[in-house]
């Protein structure tokens, strides 16, 4: 019979595999849900990262759940442990490492996969080791929803990512004065925008707040409530900013959006190209193409920061040092050995921004250039004013993807805890979900993401189709929607599909099949559906090689 404080050592490793699970999730989801705003050129790496370590972290800390559903949908059944609560914790000890050990596989090759899916996989890996298929549930609601919404996920997006950005083109990008249109137009989608994503926060990401309480009525008042502050907030103070800085170039900052009626004029700009934005180049018609763009020799360059190049070369001399004879003078000796440990500084500066110094936008990529070529480009001030709309956009996802999936990361883990400290099962299968636990997870979370969610980021985006700011905005807005709406319904759906989904649908808005990188799409595909299966293999020989092992009597 187990005691309390048994098996300490399982605890222990809990906390590894659940910290390397929860890195996985940054790596990979995280990183997922920013690389269109970065491939836009709305945020550079270094900003995206900045801005997902503080949303996903408070996400997870401010409106984490406080209970975990640990066992997924009810796919294993845990009374089965009831009389032996150890093995639950060494079932749930496998099946985060098999989590994790997928997740970290497919994030290092830059595969976008179902970060819930895995963790699911691998407790039906468990089950099957322990109980057999039979103890699994194969009906809806359990591995059939799973199979279903590797299709259901990017068509559903798809079609909603390629209605509203088609709305966008007709009603704004393609108008003879596009950015005029565009002023009118971003109150309007403010409005919409908050509106959704608030109702998204509260209605699935914020349970925490007790607002599963909150009848949807209230819910979606409160949500109007919001939309119609923002939008006034688009009418009084961004329209006037953008006006001033995009058009008169006046020498504005973003945090002068916040005082611009009581700001007198300020001095202009001489260069009129005022980092507008850099991710779309600008076009001279209301339609530009890219081969246009390349007849004319106007390739896009991606500008290295200083700070960078002055890195590289310090690492390069570290590499390659000069041949020197060696000083002398034991003081010259000393001041030699200082220089060597400022250069080990930094390297080793070098190698903790390696991951934050990476190109990911593809955008001189020579294999994706007769893709790119195939998108449509549009003004470049009216790309602008969607800008602010997909940081507003990626911001509110992650927010609401800490606060659900950060306790899925750590849901084994808080599982592994409680049976630890009262050496019992709790066969609700939702056990309490301490802060520490929930904080944990949000480092974890916010370091993969600056370490290694580069790989995700570069295989998608750009290198799935072309992206400016209005297409990245309808792609994170359409997966948002998609998922919202098929969660009322009760439809399963994946945010990780839902994002990929948008953007082959807002590829194909192109009216060329050209446009999107279908040899991609085949391997996300592929990832997706060797998930599953891939994540229960790990777990579940794990599990077997311990629970069917030879032992001592």
């Amino acid at each position: 019979m187990m005691q309390v404080g048994d098996y300490t050592w399982i605890f222990g490793l809990g906390m590894v595999f659940a910290f390397a699970d929860a890195y996985g999730i940054g790596a990979n989801d995280v990183a997922n849900a920013f690389a269109t705003s970065v491939s836009s050129g709305s945020l550079s790496l270094v900003q995206a990262a900045v801005i997902a370590c503080f949303t996903e972290f408070l996400g997870a800390v401010l409106l984490g759940s406080s209970t975990s559903e640990t066992i997924k949908g009810g796919i294993l059944a845990v009374d089965n442990f009831v009389t032996q609560p150890e093995m639950l914790m060494s079932a749930m000890l496998c099946a985060v490492f098999g989590s994790a050990a997928w997740v970290l596989f497919a994030s290092k090759r830059g595969w976008p996969v179902s970060t819930t899916h895995s963790i699911v996989g691998a407790i039906c890996g468990t089950g099957i080791a322990a109980f057999g298929a039979d103890s699994l549930k194969w009906e809806w609601g359990g591995i059939s929803s799973i199979v279903t919404s590797w299709f259901l996920s990017p068509i559903a997006s798809g079609l909603v990512g390629a209605l509203l950005y088609t709305i966008v083109k007709f009603a704004v990008l393609r108008r003879a004065d596009s950015f005029k249109w565009g002023l009118r137009m971003v109150p309007v989608l403010f409005f919409f925008t908050t509106t959704i994503e608030a109702f998204y926060i509260i209605y699935k990401g914020a349970p925490g707040t007790g607002a599963s309480k909150m009848s949807t009525g209230m819910i979606v008042g409160i949500s109007f409530a919001i939309g119609a502050f923002f939008a006034l907030v688009a009418i009084f103070f961004f329209n006037p900013w953008v006006v001033r800085r995009v058009k008169k170039h006046e020498d504005l900052k973003w945090y002068h959006v916040f005082v611009i009626p009581f700001l007198p004029p300020r001095p202009t700009i001489q260069d009129p190209e005022l980092s507008t934005t850099d991710s779309t180049a600008t076009a001279a018609d209301e339609q530009v193409t890219p081969q246009e763009k390349t007849a004319a020799g106007d390739d896009q360059i991606v500008q290295i920061d200083s700070d960078v190049k002055q890195h590289t070369k310090q690492v390069e001399d570290i590499v390659t040092p000069e041949q020197t004879d060696a000083p002398a003078n034991p003081e010259d000796a000393q001041q030699e050995q200082g220089w060597s440990f400022a250069k080990i500084k930094t390297v080793v500066k070098a190698k903790l921004m390696h991951g934050l110094n990476q190109d990911v936008r593809n955008l001189n990529n020579e294999r994706l250039k007769k893709m790119h070529a195939a998108a449509v480009l549009y003004d470049d001030d009216a790309e602008y004013l969607f800008s602010f709309l997909q940081i507003l956009t990626a911001c509110t996802a992650s927010f609401a993807h800490g606060s659900n999936d950060v306790a899925n990361a750590v849901g084994p883990l808080a599982s592994i805890f409680y049976i630890w400290q009262n050496a019992a099962v709790d066969t609700t299968g939702k056990v309490p979900v301490p802060i520490w636990v929930l904080v944990y997870g949000g480092i974890a979370i916010d370091i993969g993401l600056v370490t290694l969610g580069y790989r995700v980021m570069s295989k998608l985006g750009n290198n799935i189709t072309y992206f400016s700011p209005s297409r990245g905005f309808a792609a994170e807005l359409a997966a948002a929607l998609t998922v919202l709406t098929c969660s009322k319904l009760g439809l399963p759906v994946s945010t990780t599909h839902c994002i990929l989904g948008s953007t082959v649908g807002i590829g194909l808005t192109n009216g060329n099949l050209k446009a999107v990188n279908w040899k991609m799409i085949a391997w996300c595909f592929f990832s997706w559906v060797v998930t599953l299966p891939a994540a229960g293999l790990i777990a579940g020989l794990l599990f077997a090689f311990g629970f069917a092992s030879p032992n001592f009597a």
